[in-house]
């Protein structure tokens, strides 16, 4: 269930970000906030060692973890711009996407 919750906390992440970018207007939606709150708190979760099975390397976790910090924080203090800077955004995207792979190709 919590997987299912970060992978939604994703999608509202990185949807957001790509519908404010086609858009044309850059700026931080309440898409976006939500969804890196999301993340960063179910990723949290998702980290407690009382699952049974293989425990992911704590050197992934770190970088996850670091990851989803930034790109909270990033979105968080520029959430009430009226606008955001083209590099600034395309930072959250390109971060979200990174977390992404290490999540998915970190073995």
């Amino acid at each position: 269930m919590l997987v299912y919750v970060h992978l939604i906390g994703f999608a509202l992440l990185l949807g957001g970000a790509a519908v404010q970018y086609l858009s044309g207007k850059i700026r931080i939606n309440k898409a976006m906030l939500w969804g890196a709150a999301i993340q960063v708190l179910t990723g949290i979760g998702l980290s407690a060692p009382l699952r049974d099975g293989a425990e992911p390397a704590p050197a992934k976790l770190v970088i996850k973890l670091v990851l989803g910090l930034m790109i909270f924080a990033m979105v968080f203090f520029a959430r009430k711009r009226e606008t955001v800077n083209k590099g600034h955004f395309l930072a959250i995207i390109g971060l979200t996407l990174v977390n992404a792979a290490v999540a998915v190709f970190w073995r």
